[in-house]
């Protein structure tokens, strides 16, 4: 998914910076980077996170970064920040999201004799169609809306610039931006968790496409935010941090509220519930407080010397990681039935493994809850699962072995007490021998969430939503 933090301080914010971007470490699995800009210029640093933590990578960096305002982001692909000189002046830029369309981008501007010199794993690199997008115009303003006008997908970017950062939200605002203050300086980030220790108070959420010119005395309005909202309902169910809060609603909230839809339909007997770590621990939370079963943690996760499961780009690898990170407690599993939530399911691989760790250590039932609908269609406008093929998706994966055909009318399947639906949960209940497997309905993580279906994506449950 990746995720960017910026900050214009009256005083040096290389450590701000450095801390604020660390803090969206769970959001990206490749690179980082950061830049500074002050009257010495530009700097920057870029470094590989796949083979160490971000901290470890840019701590010796962090004094070779002078000046009052930068940029920072945690990247799934391209190396970011891009430096670029033009007519508009040198900048930098970073981006996240996806852009769907961009080898059509890229090919209309080879036929202007426009040329790149950053590669992401030997594509175009997407964040530097961006700032050549940016250059066709005669204001940042102007080239930023010239960007997000001709994007398909998504694309919010943070523009560092030596008078000011442009922060600017997609089109849609898929992803969010937040704005946070403090008495010498703002800051803007995907995740508003990474301002509390850093001393600053959320100040404002930036709109779908909307601009803000970010400087250490304070923000303006360059762009207004346009009507139209369709933000990543998958932020509160899995990859948002819990301390967040994305539209003034927080994510842990969110969490709980899914579990208690889920423990409001439920209909299992069960000693026990749990949350699979760590993922799954606020949903359980919530369907615990609510069908009043006792929380336990039958799983314990044991972190000092593991990776994050999804930074591995091998799947086994990632497979292997997720389950030795987790280690079960036989002396909760023992004869005990069990409910276990979690934030998805996507490809089944990892919650196969764990279910047949609790039966061997003596489960008498396992039953999975899943805190959102089935996952059936792939994302087609974040960098999200974009390494799994659709037959990847655990439910696609049931829907081809119904049908016997990749493309089919995926309506009633995605349609919750439908024939197709209850027969595509028992092909996957087979596949991950579970007791039981139940999904949560899409009107239910709507009213969880808190906002209208209209201002919400649901894209990869429904398929419905747009570019």
């Amino acid at each position: 998914m990746g995720g960017f933090f910026g900050c214009a301080s009256k005083l040096e914010c290389n450590k701000e910076l450095f801390y604020g971007t660390d803090y969206l470490s769970h959001l990206g699995t490749k690179r980082g980077g950061l830049a500074t800009v002050n009257q010495g210029g530009f700097h920057r640093a870029i470094h590989s996170l796949e083979n160490a933590y971000f901290r470890s990578k840019f701590e010796s960096d962090i004094d070779k970064l002078p000046g009052k305002m930068g940029i920072g982001v945690i990247s799934d692909t391209d190396s970011q920040p891009i430096m670029i000189h033009s007519h508009l002046g040198k900048f930098a830029v970073v981006t996240i999201g996806k852009i769907a369309n961009i080898e059509e981008l890229t090919q209309k501007a080879f036929s202007q004799n426009v040329h790149f010199a950053e590669t992401s794993q030997g594509d175009i690199n997407p964040t530097e169609l961006v700032a050549i997008l940016i250059s066709q115009k005669g204001s940042f303003k102007e080239g930023i809306l010239n960007a997000q006008t001709k994007i398909k997908g998504s694309c919010s970017m943070l523009v560092l610039t030596d008078s000011g950062i442009f922060v600017a939200r997609d089109r849609l605002g898929r992803t969010p931006i937040i704005i946070g203050k403090r008495e010498d300086a703002f800051a803007a980030s995907s995740e508003s968790s990474a301002f509390s220790n850093l001393g600053f108070e959320t100040e404002y959420y930036v709109g779908p496409n909307e601009i803000i010119l970010m400087k250490p005395e304070g923000i303006e309005q360059v762009q207004p935010q346009g009507e139209e909202l369709q933000i990543c309902s998958f932020l509160w169910v899995y990859y948002g941090y819990p301390a967040s809060s994305y539209e003034g609603i927080n994510t842990e909230k969110v969490r709980y509220n899914c579990g208690a839809a889920l423990a409001k339909r439920e209909t299992k007997k069960a000693d026990l519930v749990a949350g699979i770590p760590d993922s799954g621990i606020g949903h359980a939370i919530g369907f615990a407080n609510h069908s009043k079963i006792p929380y336990m943690r039958p799983y314990v996760k044991y972190t000092p010397t593991w990776p994050r499961s999804f930074m591995p780009q091998n799947q086994e690898m990632r497979d292997l990681v997720a389950r030795m990170k987790l280690i079960p407690v036989k002396e909760i599993i023992q004869g005990k039935r069990i409910i276990f939530c979690d934030d998805s399911v996507v490809r089944g691989t990892q919650l196969k493994d764990h279910t047949k760790i609790l039966y061997e250590y003596g489960a008498k039932e396992v039953h999975m809850r899943i805190a959102c609908p089935c996952l059936i269609y792939p994302c087609e406008f974040l960098n999200f699962s974009t390494s799994r093929s659709t037959l990847d998706l655990a439910g696609r994966k049931a829907i081809y072995e119904i049908e016997g055909i990749e493309n089919s009318d995926l309506t009633d399947y995605a349609r919750d007490g439908s024939q197709k639906h209850t027969a595509m949960v028992n092909k996957i209940i087979g596949r991950l021998k579970l007791d039981s497997l139940k999904y949560q309905k899409i009107e239910d993580l709507i009213e969880a969430i808190g906002l209208p279906k209209k201002r919400l994506c649901t894209h990869c449950w429904d398929g419905s939503s747009h570019f």
